[in-house]
């Protein structure tokens, strides 16, 4: 996983596919604490997301949300989009379609 810190404010997370995608979404919820507020997720890289998957995401809004952040999912192929509207994630999160426009988003909502 490609983590940049975009700002003192904003880190950006580009996931790979299974199976460095479980390792990555587990470093992220555990160093959550440490990272900066918001958190832009680019998903372009994953074709498949299971309920595990989901399970850290949630996990890692929550701490987000937690310390005042905000938590921002990009990049969904179809596929991967599906599972979160089957599931009801997509009242959950929030969605944009690519890095720049979540770190817009991000900037706009300050």
């Amino acid at each position: 996983m490609a983590v940049e810190k975009w700002s003192d404010r904003v880190t950006v997370a580009r996931l790979a596919d299974d199976p460095q995608m479980t390792e990555d979404l587990l470093a992220l919820d555990q160093s959550a604490n440490h990272l900066p507020r918001d958190i832009v997720i680019d998903f372009t890289g994953v074709r498949y997301i299971n309920s595990s998957h989901l399970a850290r995401l949630i996990d890692l809004r929550k701490k987000t949300v937690t310390h005042d952040g905000r938590l921002l999912l990009c990049g969904m192929c179809d596929q991967v989009w599906g599972a979160f509207l089957v599931t009801g994630m997509d009242k959950v999160f929030r969605f944009t379609d690519d890095v720049a426009t979540a770190l817009a988003s991000l900037e706009i909502r300050r």
